[in-house]
């Protein structure tokens, strides 16, 4: 099936329920994502959509942790909506008891000792990249350092070619965005082969990364399977490559259409820690979704086993019951932290750590080097959703 095929409503599904949303496309192409999912919010808790093979969507912030943390009747199985034609994901889409000793074996990665090592190579290489294009004026964000700083550190960490960064990036955004379903699977076809690959490599000659161990390493008297050393190499592309990346795009471009608070951040820097959760909060970007493991009416919805639930991180964020005011950023709001960005429960980002780390750095070394700069208005952001909410293009120029 296309994950855009539209299906008829189940038989019990009330019309009422019933909402034609489409998560691919929430709004006008290249539009804002977050507005487009804001128009959720008011519906009843949970609505159901024919879109991408018929799911469900929850629109009120407050149940989306909840769900989150709740794996005793919602399976993290299948933690996204279409992508079926890849492993799952490790540690992402399992559930206890096999979710803990997977988790367990990427916990030396991000031990605080490990945390520190990469953060310093972190604030070594923003130095260098934002050095490189400062005498230029300007830069596209989102290729210049975005797409640069995340993605060579976790290279660096899983021990991978640093010259294989451009089409692994191309091919992970591709496949959590794009709206040419054609495009979407010849990318992760690519990138399928490309863990095949990697695995019989790492099979065949470990090293002393993170793959490496983690494929290697008994867990109770056995090793991974095939299909989970897959999985395991599919997480760590998928979180490595793209989600840092586009947080990062989208405080950029905030602080640069936003002199006051970018002036904030830059005369106190202490304060960029609470600006992260806040910036995190107000751009949240992920789209989890989760399987009902039996029938069971919840939320005023009849639900069956097997069927997914969408949450987009964003909803939570936005929602006016869950935060006062949501689409102001205030770096003093006490309650930031309690986003849905990092997800929550035994799912949490695993490498949330290392992530805060580089944010914290980034705006460090750009707002100490770089703390007048604003969008091109010749050339503005330009939007794009899916899997994760991301910029493409970000255009930025200051005084030279």
């Amino acid at each position: 099936m296309s994950v855009l095929a539209t299906v008829d409503r189940p038989p019990h599904v009330p019309p009422a329920l019933v909402v034609d949303f489409d998560f691919m496309r929430p709004g006008p192409e290249g539009g804002d994502p977050f507005e487009a999912w804001m128009q959720l919010h008011g519906l009843p808790p949970l609505v159901w959509t024919p879109r991408n093979g018929g799911h469900w969507l929850a629109t009120r912030g407050e149940d989306i942790p909840v769900i989150l943390k709740d794996h005793g009747r919602f399976s993290s199985r299948r933690v996204f909506i279409g992508l079926n034609d890849r492993p799952r994901g490790v540690p992402l889409e399992y559930d206890p008891p096999e979710h803990s000793p997977l988790r367990n074996l990427l916990i030396p990665a991000f031990t605080p000792k490990s945390v520190a090592v990469w953060s310093a190579e972190a604030r070594r290489l923003s130095i260098e990249l934002i050095e490189g294009f400062k005498p230029d004026g300007g830069c596209d964000f989102i290729r210049d350092f975005a797409q640069q700083l995340p993605m060579i550190i976790f290279l660096k960490i899983v021990d991978l070619p640093l010259d294989h960064r451009q089409k692994l990036i191309d091919w992970v955004s591709t496949g959590l965005r794009s709206i040419d379903t054609a495009k979407r699977i010849a990318a992760r076809a690519n990138l399928n082969e490309y863990m095949e690959t990697l695995l019989d490599q790492r099979l065949a000659a470990p090293g002393d990364d993170l793959y490496s161990k983690a494929i290697h390493a008994d867990l109770g008297g056995r090793r991974m399977t095939r299909r989970e050393a897959l999985g395991l190499a599919s997480g760590l592309l998928g979180g490595g490559l793209d989600t840092v990346a586009a947080t990062m795009g989208w405080m950029a471009m905030f602080l640069a259409e936003h002199p006051a608070h970018r002036g904030e951040l830059a005369a106190e820097p202490k304060r960029i820690p609470k600006a992260i959760d806040e910036l995190m909060r107000r751009y949240s970007i992920a789209n989890i979704a989760r399987v009902v493991k039996e029938d069971m009416e919840y939320l005023g919805a009849e639900l069956k086993a097997g069927e997914q639930i969408l949450m987009a991180t964003c909803v939570h964020g936005l929602d006016a019951r869950s935060f006062e005011e949501p689409l102001e950023v205030r770096f003093d709001r006490k309650d930031s932290y309690k986003h849905s960005t990092l997800s929550h429960g035994i799912h949490r980002c695993i490498g949330a750590p290392l992530a805060s780390q580089e944010m914290k750095i980034f705006l460090e070394e750009w707002l100490s080097r770089i703390p007048e700069f604003s969008t091109d208005p010749g050339d503005p952001p330009v939007m794009a959703t899916g899997i994760v909410h991301g910029l493409t293009r970000l255009k930025l120029r200051w005084p030279a």
